[in-house]
């Protein structure tokens, strides 16, 4: 049996959820409204501790869709230089709001209140006004690290000095919360508009919802229609989320623990280096020489799907489809693949071994 762990997002619907869906109260959410459609997102909006949310079918279009809303055209945004809005949205921030990304490098693994003050250069009649900062919690390309509540705070203070308003890639904010206990309103409060995804980690098949103001909803339903994302029976895909909600996000931290026991025995292998995991994401640096296509290549070869995230290093995530004994075995495949590899060059004098 191959064993998926490119992404949270590759989880199959259980039989649970299934029946959510096929047994969903349904209306056109255009015309009048879909009542489960409505039930999802007064739930959403009550975790969050938001006047109101909006069900989209995909966390991009809601990130996009609070750009549009709260970034003005003609302006700059600011974001973490290896965030999901500046490397995976096919530059929406640009083609549908007119805004250009301002990249924020940090001396660490990802933006903090440091890296974003220095970001923004004084004001000027020959620079470009900025208008919105955008966060990301947790951090994907930083592994699925976790921005602390003290650390969202002290960047939207920072925004708000420079008059910017704010909105949260929150996409997997359930691990962030599960990981630190810290409520999902807690983190929501900071912000103007956070963006929450029912396909990581609650295993739903589709969709993503974006919450804040009756106001800032209200423009992003707009958004949504402009962007060809008003739905029309769309409970049968809301009530796959809101299952999700109730089913699968109090046991998030299961994912955890899975993740760090993979990391544990990947980072045994020969030639590697593992991120440790503060989340449901591992990522794992390759030694030179290694190159992570052909890492990916000889795991799947193995039985184990593994994700190039950079030409020197791979992700692995852990997601309610994979079982901790799936986990540690996977680890092991990966570790062989890992060592295999090494070997394969020859002369490996250059990379300390590991012996534990």
């Amino acid at each position: 049996m191959t064993i998926d762990m490119r992404s949270d997002t590759v989880t199959k619907p259980s039989a649970g959820m299934r029946r959510a869906i096929a047994e969903a109260e349904v209306g056109d959410d255009v015309l009048d409204g879909d009542p489960t459609t409505r039930r999802l997102e007064e739930r959403v909006a009550e975790l969050l501790g938001k006047e109101q949310a909006l069900f989209f079918p995909s966390g991009t279009m809601a990130n996009q869709a609070a750009i549009w809303v709260l970034g003005e055209r003609g302006t700059e945004i600011f974001a973490d230089e290896t965030s999901h809005i500046a490397e995976r949205e096919m530059a929406g921030a640009a083609a549908l709001s007119g805004v250009q990304i301002r990249m924020v490098v940090s001396e660490g693994p990802m933006m903090d209140a440091a890296s974003l003050e220095r970001a923004f250069r004084p004001a000027s009649r020959f620079t470009t006004r900025p208008s919105l900062v955008c966060l990301e919690n947790t951090h994907n390309s930083g592994g699925g690290r976790v921005t602390p509540l003290a650390g969202v705070k002290a960047m939207a203070e920072v925004a708000r000095r420079r008059s910017c308003r704010v909105h949260l890639d929150g996409a997997r904010l359930w691990n962030a919360s599960a990981a630190t206990g810290t409520a999902l309103a807690e983190f929501a409060a900071q912000v103007d508009t956070v963006m929450v995804s029912f396909s990581k980690g609650l295993g739903a098949p589709v969709g993503g919802a974006l919450a804040g103001t009756t106001e800032a909803i209200g423009l992003a339903r707009e958004a949504r229609a402009r962007f060809g994302g008003a739905m029309r029976q769309c409970g049968i895909l809301a009530a796959a989320a809101l299952y999700g909600m109730e089913t699968n996000l109090p046991r998030l931290a299961e994912d955890h623990d899975k993740a760090t026991e993979f990391a544990a025995i990947v980072d045994r292998a020969i030639a590697a280096s593992v991120v440790p995991p503060e989340t449901n994401i591992v990522m794992v640096d390759l030694a030179p020489g290694l190159a992570a296509a052909d890492i990916v290549r000889r795991a799947q070869d193995a039985g184990v799907l593994v994700s190039q995230w950079t030409p020197t290093r791979i992700r692995c995530v852990m997601h309610l489809d994979v079982s901790l004994d799936d986990a540690k075995r996977a680890a092991e495949l990966v570790r062989t693949a890992l060592d295999e590899a090494w070997r394969a060059m020859g002369d490996t004098s250059e990379w300390p071994v590991q012996t534990a």
